[in-house]
């Protein structure tokens, strides 16, 4: 890999961190409820976003670029586990086989969705 490849990977990283933590206030903020539905956000428009790009046929470096560096930062699995063990925590084992279940599912279809608009791109 290029240095400059390297770079793009470190700034587009940044950026879909960045990014990942807006939306998380942003559904925080607006919908004044647990942060585990800012998470779920997230990760369910980066699985329908990664979706697309594997259905449009996205490879190589700009595959590499979009979804790893981009979308891989974006999304988020070690906070969805956290929030996850949160509820566990709280004695609330329905609110934690309804985040990881929900997610799952909906993270599913949410990809089978995105890779079929991709493929009629």
């Amino acid at each position: 890999m290029s240095a400059w490849l390297w770079l793009a990977v470190a700034c587009l990283g940044a950026c879909g961190a960045l990014a990942r933590f807006l939306v998380g206030r942003a559904a925080h903020a607006y919908l004044h409820t647990l942060t585990a539905v800012g998470t779920f956000i997230v990760n369910i428009s980066g699985a329908l976003a990664f979706g697309v790009l594997t259905g449009a046929g996205l490879g190589g470096n700009a595959l590499l670029l979009a979804g790893a560096a981009t979308l891989g930062s974006y999304t988020t699995f070690s906070t969805w586990m956290l929030e996850s063990e949160r509820f566990a925590d709280d004695r609330n084992p329905r609110g934690a086989a309804l985040n990881i279940g929900a997610s799952v599912v909906a993270g599913i279809a949410s990809a089978a969705l995105g890779h079929a608009v991709g493929s009629a791109l």
